[in-house]
């Protein structure tokens, strides 16, 4: 099975991974490239953007823009698939701003064909069995997927973390659905971002809560596709005993979760209390309706408003009596003058007097190390990643890291296969670390020289050719001197 990187192991955004076997291609994510980050424009990609696809198909992990956005460039007979829920979320926000953007009629055309698959239920495409399991990301609806193909297995973890609400299911998931792997395709998102917020959904819905009772009128700015955050607020609000105020479209996310899951929409943080349903904004003269009895009702309940940055929001917040906190619940480069992402509308919104409190998508380094444990890989692959090198250095001394360039790939065959070349690395006499099983020499020496583990001590590799079991001859040397060729 070859495993290429197409895009994604110097960037966080935009990543292309490629899944080759017997004529059969399996492609994971086509998003956008991220503002301020590198850019490498349209990928010319055989299978995937041209020639041709009878044997081609697309995974998608969620419903993000740098993981989803540009398959409306993907020709029309590409099938892509995704999760239900999360492409019934995507078709939900694309038919909310296709007046806006006309991306987004595209994109809601694109997602009419588009299949979806059930988490926990293995599929095939052609050579390749694929098992989809969700895991906890800022994406409702995520996926990650054990991919196998001539007896080689990679886990491709998509974006996740381990401190959201619904995390703590994920050593049973990969236990039951998953099992050991040979490689592990890894996001590392925040391996250069120590100070990532990584504090656990529900320390933040309680100090949500702690605040919300402290302050009688709260403005919160969250993604509409946040899920998880949304309920978070929502329970918190409940709590603290506020008037829990969104707008239509907002509520119509909310249901996505409430009334189509039938995984988590079980779950008593997705469901609406019969006794404490929120207030839904209702429209009148293209303007959120107020009158003086909603004013004396918000007045003397308190309330939190969950405010996008747009005129409307900033018009009713404008017409609503009393002290207002404002509270920013996403991440804080969109209000940042020296990011790219920066976003004018927002930062005018929300003022200078602002809370900041907000927890990441994404995976802090201490806990993915727990997972890699549970999975026994081979080798790790980093992807969704401006620091690769910073990635090798924190794990390479438990596994061996394969650090690619986009474009470079490996090409592992089955350890039953009689013929091979087994690649191996070696620390002293105790520590040894199969990287796997190449059909030439040359493959071996390929995956050898991207190979990074325990850098600071004499590493060497040894490559042994096997003849029906056999060894019949070997290769060996320092690792650091396949590195300098």
């Amino acid at each position: 099975m070859n495993i290429k990187i197409h895009r994604g192991t110097h960037q966080i955004g935009g990543c292309v991974t490629e899944y080759e076997y017997n004529g059969w291609h399996l492609f994971v994510d086509y998003g956008e490239e991220l503002p301020g980050g590198p850019k490498t424009g349209d990928l010319q990609v055989e299978g995937l953007t041209h020639g041709d696809l009878s044997k081609s198909a697309l995974l998608i992990t969620h419903y993000h823009g740098d993981h989803i956005g540009s398959i409306t460039k993907l020709p029309k007979d590409l099938p892509i698939f995704m999760g239900k829920i999360g492409k019934d979320i995507q078709m939900e926000l694309s038919d909310h701003l296709k007046l806006v953007d006309g991306f987004h009629q595209d994109m809601l055309d694109r997602l009419q064909t588009v299949k979806t698959f059930e988490p926990g239920k293995q599929f095939e495409w052609g050579d390749f069995k694929i098992m989809p399991v969700t895991v906890d990301h800022s994406a409702f609806d995520a996926y990650a997927f054990k991919i196998e193909a001539d007896g080689v297995s990679a886990f491709h973890t998509g974006d996740f973390r381990t401190h959201g609400f619904r995390s703590s299911k994920l050593p049973e998931v990969i236990e039951k659905f998953i099992g050991e792997v040979d490689y592990v395709v890894c996001e590392a998102t925040n391996v250069a971002r120590p100070n990532a917020a990584s504090q656990p959904e529900h320390d933040l819905q309680k100090e949500y809560q702690d605040l919300f009772t402290k302050n009688n009128g709260n403005i919160v700015y969250v993604s509409s596709t946040n899920i998880d955050r949304l309920f978070g607020l929502y329970h918190a609000a409940r709590n603290a005993g506020r008037v829990f105020i969104i707008d239509k479209y907002q509520k119509r996310m909310m249901d996505i979760a409430t009334q189509r899951d039938s995984m988590w929409g079980k779950s008593k943080l997705y469901k609406f209390k019969d006794n404490y349903e929120p207030f839904v904004l209702s429209i009148v003269n293209g303007e959120f309706w107020m009158n003086d009895k909603f004013k004396a009702l918000l007045n003397d309940k308190g309330y939190v408003l969950i405010a996008r940055s747009n005129p409307r929001f900033d018009n009713f917040i404008a017409e609503i009596p009393g002290d207002k906190q404002m509270y920013l619940s996403m991440w804080d480069g969109y209000v940042d003058k020296s990011k790219a992402a920066y976003n004018e509308k927002l930062a005018k919104s929300l003022g200078d007097r602002f809370l900041y409190k907000h927890t990441s998508g994404h995976c802090d380094m201490n806990s993915l190390r727990d997972v890699f444990r549970l999975l026994h890989p081979k080798a790790l692959i980093p992807i969704h990643t401006d620091a690769p090198e910073k990635f090798a250095e924190l794990f390479s001394d438990e596994w061996p890291i394969i650090l690619l360039d986009d474009g470079d790939g490996i090409a592992p065959i089955s350890e039953s296969i009689a013929d091979a070349y087994y690649a191996m690395v070696m620390c002293g006499k105790q520590i040894r670390r199969c990287v796997g099983y190449m059909r030439s020499k040359e493959d071996a020496l390929s995956i050898l020289s991207h190979t990074v583990f325990h850098p600071d001590k004499q590493t060497k590799y040894e490559i042994r050719e096997e003849e029906d079991c056999k060894s019949t001859s070997r290769v060996s040397g320092l690792l650091s001197e396949l590195h300098k060729n």
